[in-house]
């Protein structure tokens, strides 16, 4: 019975040693299901990391969201317009703006009553550090059955927005439109009226607008001319006409020679 069983598992060797792809197929088959698994934890490792990089860049801009902007701009008033009281008039009023960034910075004035309010400028771009004082004008409307105006605030509200840009760009309107995103609301500004008796907000208020109306008719006047100077050209011509004359005397001297 030993004999046979010896038999047996020679026999078997054999049959090993003759097909020994049957070995090769399992030990393929073990490193491919081996790698399979590595495979499948590697995808699973960078599905995991994906998610988690995607959880916490939604974190952050809700934490953006929820952020006080940050200010590009400082106003002067911080928070109000002042038009001195004046019923059936066209009232003025002024603001500084001043960019306390460190880029260029654009803004625009926007308002709830863009029929009886404009702003000069209406928007602009200004450099690292640079002022400009905005005048605000605004019509008065009488009270109703000519009623003594207690209350001296108005409805109408205006908004002041700034876009960094890059230098040398030129200010269009519509780069609030295309960078939609990036639009800060600076801070947006309520009506108030003066009183015209004597005040520091009234005093106030008339220097800003001399001064407003100073720098206005500054930025009238054409700028200055860069070219080549008047004199310059003058002595070109001069030269011109000089060689000119030299050249006519020289003809009429060899014509009366030929004659």
């Amino acid at each position: 019975m030993a004999i046979v069983d010896r038999h047996q598992r020679s026999s078997e060797r054999k049959m090993f040693s003759l097909c020994p792809f049957w070995q090769t197929s399992t030990t393929m088959n073990n490193s491919s299901s081996s790698s399979s698994t590595k495979n499948l934890n590697h995808n699973g490792s960078r599905h995991s990391e994906t998610v988690a990089a995607k959880r916490s860049k939604t974190v952050s801009s809700i934490a953006r969201s929820l952020l006080p902007p940050r200010r590009r701009l400082r106003l002067d008033p911080s928070n109000k317009l002042y038009f001195p009281y004046e019923p059936g008039t066209q009232a003025r009023s002024a603001i500084r703006l001043k960019n306390t960034s460190k880029s260029h910075v654009a803004f625009k004035f926007q308002t709830t009553a863009p029929k009886s309010c404009f702003m000069r400028p209406p928007g602009g771009i200004l450099a690292p550090g640079e002022s400009i004082i905005a005048t605000v004008f605004k019509f008065v409307e009488r009270p109703e059955n000519n009623e003594v105006q207690v209350d001296l605030k108005s409805k109408v509200k205006f908004k002041i927005m700034s876009l960094k840009v890059t230098a040398g760009v030129d200010y269009l309107p519509e780069l609030f439109d295309e960078q939609r995103d990036q639009v800060t609301i600076e801070r947006i500004l309520r009506v108030v009226f003066l009183d015209m008796r004597p005040s520091p907000a009234l005093d106030k208020l008339k220097r800003q607008l001399a001064e407003a109306e100073a720098a206005f008719e500054a930025r009238k006047k054409p700028a200055p001319d860069t070219g080549p100077r008047v004199v310059g050209e003058g002595l070109v011509i001069d030269e011109w006409k000089e060689r000119r004359e030299k050249y006519l005397a020289r003809q009429q001297v060899e014509a009366v020679d030929s004659t």
